[in-house]
């Protein structure tokens, strides 16, 4: 097993360490609340002794319809990130898609991160890889709906070859199950972390409904919010070193998938259980 090191921010994830929380907002919907969003879950997370950073996606381009909200793109976006890493004094993390986003992203998010449907582009994976270790942050690659475990390997072999000191983490966050449907294979958390890298649990995403809101009728992803925290119990039980955590301060107002994220106000007492999950297990 290994462990990672964001040096610039004092933060480690990994065999030894704590539980690091990555979590804030979906997408970015305005400054105001990703400042809200993100200063409670700082001062959470502070309370508690656990690592945090701050995420949120500045563009959602892989949704179900056209009409759907997809945030303030990656101008704006970044300048949102930029002002929350300023105020808050946190480490950020966001998402991106395509190859000439790699460099803009990586100097200002601490964790780059690449989307699931798009583990297997290997431009992106090399670009990505390069400018994250070129400014010395962490690369989070979310396991595809459509891998097995250990498959994860090529994508980790991909990365490291464009960059050999590159510190890298994968995610797990569901596999397709018939039809708009997921579910975690909670023993595959272990088989990634044979890979020799950090695993966290993205179970916001993971109780995803892909196209099959109700409000929408399909025109959107449906979700099962009540599964999140038996969801990130369970993967933290088995041996994941981190937890990826969607909240909004009103989730059924949420632009984007609201049905998968959790209020705010629950976020104190899930992480204290989750953190309580952790030390047991690594005892």
């Amino acid at each position: 097993m290994a462990a990672i090191h964001l040096k610039s921010r004092g933060i480690s994830m990994g065999d030894g360490h704590g539980l690091v929380v990555i979590a804030g907002l979906n997408v970015l919907e305005s400054l105001d609340l990703a400042l809200t969003v993100g200063r409670e879950l700082k001062a959470i997370t502070a309370k508690l002794g656990l690592p945090y950073v701050f995420k949120a996606s500045f563009d959602k381009a892989n949704r179900s319809s056209i009409t759907s909200y997809r945030g303030p793109g990656l101008k704006d976006g970044l300048a949102i990130l930029a002002e929350v890493k300023r105020q808050l004094d946190v480490p950020v993390c966001t998402d991106l898609h395509e190859i000439d986003q790699a460099e803009p992203v990586a100097a200002i998010a601490d964790l780059v991160q690449i989307p699931a449907f798009l583990v297997r582009q290997t431009d992106l994976v090399v670009a990505a890889a390069r400018a994250t270790a070129r400014h010395g942050g962490w690369l989070h690659v979310k396991k595809a709906q459509f891998l097995a475990p250990w498959d994860c390997k090529n994508i980790i072999a991909k990365a490291r070859e464009a960059a050999p000191d590159l510190s890298i983490a994968l995610c797990e966050r569901g596999s397709s199950f018939g039809y708009n449907n997921l579910v975690v294979d909670m023993l595959g958390i272990g088989e990634m972390k044979k890979l020799g890298v950090p695993v966290t649990i993205d179970a916001t995403h993971a109780v995803q409904l892909p196209g099959a809101d109700p409000r929408t009728s399909g025109g959107s992803t449906g979700g099962r919010r009540e599964g999140v925290p038996v969801i990130a119990r369970a993967a933290v039980a088995a041996g994941a070193d981190g937890v990826f955590l969607e909240f909004h301060t009103d989730p059924d107002k949420a632009l984007c998938d609201g049905p998968s994220c959790l209020p705010l106000s629950g976020a104190e007492s899930l992480l204290a259980t989750l953190k309580a999950v952790h030390t047991a297990v690594n005892a």
